[in-house]
């Protein structure tokens, strides 16, 4: 007995959350009781902000007629309706702080009451229970005073027995050795749940917040070492989010963050974000996400915290009065103004740099002609690992806007349901996984290399090379090698913006001892019209491209359907894949050059595209 009694006394003393911390009184989580009034000062005195508010209470006067949620699962998860309370629930209570409504109130604790009731929150999908849990603690911590006694006693019940119990079953919790998302929103969630019920469980809610600090660190390694988040623009919106929310709830509670924010490359990855998006506007959606872009509500709480408010150029521009009606259904949204309420958006700077350059699991270079020149011209290049969570085979690929338009595009992830639900093994990654059938997810209609029609090695690795930001020469080389292992000797790419006008494609390859042929592809959402064997002109919106062939002579461009060979995959409609093959004899050296050339540019192309070795770097 002595020496259990001397055991808990050491780990309480070494747990950075012990029984002798004191927190705050309900309202805790993010937003402080008094904390509303600069909101309100804000809101008074910049239009975006008076524009955002009243966004957020016209969609929660919609929500108050809406029918309450019911448990109806997908598949296997229930993730739709966990993250729709999480919207309603947590845009009626900024509603009800900031206006004091009672409507708003009292739909809230409606929907409250609906999820505290459900069954489950179904712990076999824990992501399903973590965005639950949160939803169910915001609402609790934020309304606590005014909610009925019976209302507390059956949303605190279901926060412990639905979330934070379930947590603590080894059945359900893996996501705690998890290097990805998982992690992320499933230890913010669990956290969400400790703090909104820390006085009536302080030890397990101890526990919990010990046990996060003492996990997320895994996932948010991997923004190690400059910030390119290896699961791409979406899960970035995903995870990275959602440990924002994380910290932010510790920083309002404890004052501090324990360290967190400080784990290499994490702040750093704010300006990976704000560079993902093209002149199109859309962003670069490699891997599993989705072809647009969208309000990144932790971009504020970044721009805050490095004192950074050009992190903010894209932000600000998701919160003008076109855009409003489209950042509804942001289950964060209130925490957009929460954490930016205190920046001005009327002058925000634009970033010093037009390239952005990132290592780790995923690496990316990020480059425009511009920021202020919606017609300028943007490429990403991706480099990285079919390996990486949510990845594709898509080492070497790119994307490219110019006029307004992407050009070079790609088609991103398809829904996860309707692929599972048709019996796809879609998470497997192996070489021969069922995964990489998938017709959007292998190199196939990748902008990028096919060698002798064998798909990317899944165990392989492409770093970025070497890049500069030279306005003549703006670029980034990849080598790619090990994705063609067993197809190619060497296999290097670059990508460069020529005298902020134009695009170039180069690809410098070896053979192995044996004959090969090398297919490049592009996808495109243009119409294409091929003018010449290794010339075509590509028109959208109005708009013009050029796609010209400078080397090896003698190929030939097609284009070909994107109706996928499935009955599970996703339909393509309005999209086109331009490819042409190379033949090179075994042993043997070869380039590829191809120009992209915006209407503007065509014709005046003076330069020799030099080999990679001679780009400056």
């Amino acid at each position: 007995m002595l020496l259990s009694l001397m055991y808990s006394s050491v780990r309480a003393q070494t747990e950075p959350v012990g029984p002798t911390v004191s927190i705050p009184d309900h309202p805790r989580i993010l937003l402080l009781a008094g904390e509303e009034q600069p909101i309100k000062r804000s809101i008074v005195a910049d239009k975006t902000w008076k524009n955002l508010h009243q966004a957020i209470l016209a969609e929660s006067d919609k929500l108050t007629s809406e029918a309450t949620l019911e448990r109806i699962q997908t598949g296997r998860r229930l993730l739709a309706v966990s993250r729709e309370a999480l919207r309603r629930i947590f845009l009626l209570s900024y509603a009800y702080r900031m206006t004091g409504q009672p409507q708003y109130r009292q739909r809230a604790e409606k929907e409250l009451l609906a999820i505290s009731a459900f069954s489950d929150w179904n712990p076999s999908h824990f992501l399903d229970v973590a965005e639950m849990t949160m939803a169910a603690a915001i609402g609790y911590d934020w309304l606590y005073a005014d909610l009925s006694p019976a209302s507390r006693i059956a949303i605190k019940e279901a926060i412990l027995k639905k979330g934070l119990e379930p947590s603590l079953d080894a059945k359900y919790n893996s996501w705690l050795n998890a290097t990805h998302n998982w992690n992320q929103v499933c230890n913010a969630g669990m956290l969400y749940g400790a703090l909104a019920v820390y006085e009536d469980q302080p030890e397990l809610a101890r526990q919990v917040i010990n046990r996060g600090l003492k996990t997320i660190v895994l996932s948010m390694d991997d923004y190690a070492p400059d910030g390119a988040y290896p699961e791409g623009y979406g899960y970035w919106g995903y995870g990275t989010s959602f440990n924002v929310m994380f910290i932010s709830a510790l920083e309002k509670v404890f004052g501090k963050d324990f360290g967190l924010s400080q784990q290499p490359g994490f702040l750093k990855t704010a300006g990976y974000l704000a560079n993902m998006t093209g002149t199109s506007g859309n962003s670069f959606n490699y891997s599993d996400a989705g072809t647009g872009g969208g309000l990144q509500p932790a971009m504020f709480w970044f721009a805050r915290k490095l004192n950074d408010p050009s992190l903010l150029w894209v932000e600000r521009s998701r919160l003008q009065q076109a855009e409003l009606g489209k950042v509804g259904n942001n289950r964060l949204l209130p925490a957009t103004i929460i954490w930016g309420n205190s920046l001005s958006l009327t002058n925000v700077p634009e970033p010093k740099s037009r390239i952005w350059v990132g290592g780790g699991k995923s690496p990316v270079a990020l480059m425009r002609s511009s920021w202020t020149d919606p017609a300028g011209i943007f490429v990403g290049l991706k480099a990285g690992s079919p390996a990486v969570n949510h990845a594709h085979m898509d080492i070497g690929s790119f994307v490219m806007d110019a006029d307004g338009v992407r050009w070079a595009m790609d088609f991103g992830m398809q829904d996860y349901n309707s692929l599972e639900s048709k019996g796809v093994q879609l998470w497997g990654k192996e070489q021969n996984s069922q995964r990489w059938q998938v017709y959007r997810y292998n190199n196939f209609v990748h902008n990028t290399l096919t060698a002798d029609n064998q798909l990317q090695v899944v165990e392989s690795h492409a770093p970025i090379s070497s890049h500069s930001g030279s306005p003549a020469l703006m670029n980034a080389t990849t080598d790619m090698t090990a994705a063609y292992k067993g197809t190619l000797a060497k296999a290097y790419r670059g990508v460069a913006i020529v005298d902020q006008a134009y695009v170039v494609v180069r690809d410098e390859l070896e053979t192995l001892p044996k004959a090969t042929t090398v297919q490049w592809t592009m996808l495109t959402p243009a119409d294409v019209k091929i003018t010449a064997p290794n010339r075509a002109e590509l028109t959208k919106d109005g708009k013009k491209l050029i796609l010209q062939v400078q080397e090896p002579a003698g190929i030939s461009l097609k284009t070909s359907s994107t109706d996928p060979p499935h009955d599970y995959d996703a339909p393509n409609p309005g999209t086109t894949l331009l490819t042409f093959d190379v033949a090179m004899p075994a042993r043997a050296k070869g380039a590829i050059t191809v120009l992209l050339l915006p209407e503007k540019a065509a014709g005046k192309v003076t330069k020799k595209v030099q080999s990679l070795a001679q780009w400056p770097k």
